[in-house]
């Protein structure tokens, strides 16, 4: 099965390589550049560290604000179950937080910050929280009142409950948050990058497409898709090994 995969992604990676030099001389490379005009721009910017400072100042961003949005993101549900009131007061305000465009609040925090990381970090923090908020919050909606309610008759506490029922049962959807929310703090650092910053990947971009530099525009989306490509990989590591007693445990109950 895994050979299978391997060998239709290698075939994509290669049609996509054929269908990108297609265009490129379809278009002109002015319009469209070529995969070896970008790999080679890319080879000189990894050999004088161009690339990796502007790489290192996004990851930067984007780390700093999914660390706060995540763990803020995480941590509130759990409190909220305790208290249904406090959470039909606030569910409206949190959805309308949610909807609104993020795009349209970043010069604002670009006002109230300033062009440095901190402007960054909060449009990356205003979304990743919002997204873990309430992928989290609908893992532990999913728990069975009933279970929680066996468990209370037992004498269970509310840390039990939170620790040995919730938590577990919350976990996929953790996760799955996580795996959403990282791309997507990297984007959130890269749009504050684009509408006003002097270093990091939306600078390089923007920067590039100003001088009209098609190439250096295709070489910031490359390190861009790599990025994120190696990002979800490592999430998608971490999940099975932390989830790895949901499958030990699913296989035990199959074999009955």
């Amino acid at each position: 099965m895994k050979r299978k995969t391997y060998l239709g992604q290698a075939i994509s990676f290669v049609l996509l390589i054929v269908l990108w030099e297609f265009a490129s001389r379809l278009f002109g490379t002015y319009w469209f550049s070529s995969p070896w005009l970008t790999l080679s721009r890319l080879g000189r910017m990894i050999w004088t560290w161009e690339a990796l400072f502007h790489l290192r100042y996004t990851l930067l961003e984007a780390a700093l604000g999914f660390l706060i949005g995540g763990a803020a993101g995480v941590l509130l549900p759990f409190p909220l179950r305790r208290y249904p009131t406090w959470t039909s007061i606030l569910d409206p305000f949190l959805v309308g937080g949610y909807g609104m465009p993020k795009l349209a609040i970043a010069p604002l925090f670009i006002l109230w910050f300033g062009i440095g990381i901190l402007s960054k970090v909060a449009i990356v923090v205003s979304i990743v929280f919002f997204l873990v908020f309430f992928t989290t919050f609908a893992g532990i909606r999913s728990v069975n009142p009933e279970l929680l309610k066996v468990a209370r008759v037992m004498g269970a506490k509310e840390r039990h409950l939170s620790r040995d029922i919730v938590w577990p049962s919350a976990a996929p959807y953790i996760f799955t948050a996580f795996k959403i929310a990282l791309p997507y703090s990297v984007a959130a650092a890269i749009i504050g990058e684009l509408i006003s910053s002097n270093k990091g990947l939306g600078y390089f971009i923007e920067h590039a497409a100003a001088d009209f530099d098609t190439t250096g525009v295709f070489v910031g989306l490359i390190i861009i898709t790599a990025v994120i490509m190696g990002i979800n990989d490592v999430v998608n590591r971490l999940q099975r090994r932390a989830l790895s007693w949901r499958r030990e445990e699913f296989e035990e109950l199959r074999n009955l």
